[in-house]
């Protein structure tokens, strides 16, 4: 019995200390550390008072970070395109639930579940933690 319990903590401690590779073609963004705080009193994140609307927070990120309100809760993406090397056009503009790229291809993702929409891509967006503690968001990286 001894045996049988000691072959579990092993095999369980390789399981969860093996690193599980993320796709090696998902290498655009930089691992940024974030840590922002929104006051959705303020008027430039009103917007985020009311389900289905989302809101583009500059200067945090690689790209800033896009804000939307999924009515069970707040969700933060990064938007800088993960499919493109950062430049002007892999920034993502908000349209509704979805985002998109301004470069040729236009990738277009869903800003609840963070895939891509129209075409299968290799990468999703890249997420951040969203608590809320009164009327403030806290953003912070995983």
């Amino acid at each position: 019995m001894k045996r049988l319990l000691l072959y579990i903590i092993i095999i369980t401690t390789f399981l969860r200390c093996s690193d599980i590779d993320p796709d090696p073609r998902c290498n655009f963004l930089f691992d940024i550390k974030v840590a922002h705080e929104l006051n959705m009193n303020l008027p430039q994140y009103n917007d985020l008072n009311f389900i289905s609307n989302s809101v583009y927070v500059p200067n945090i990120g690689n790209g800033g970070v896009i804000v939307t309100n999924s009515g069970t809760g707040f969700l933060a993406w990064d938007a800088a395109d993960p499919n493109h090397t950062f430049s002007q056009c892999s920034i993502l503009s908000i349209e509704g639930l979805e985002a998109s790229c301004s470069c040729p291809d236009e990738n277009k993702y869903s800003l609840i579940t963070g895939q891509s929409l129209e075409t299968q891509l290799n990468c999703t967006l890249k997420t951040y933690r969203v608590d809320q503690i009164g009327s403030n968001l806290i953003i912070t990286s995983f």
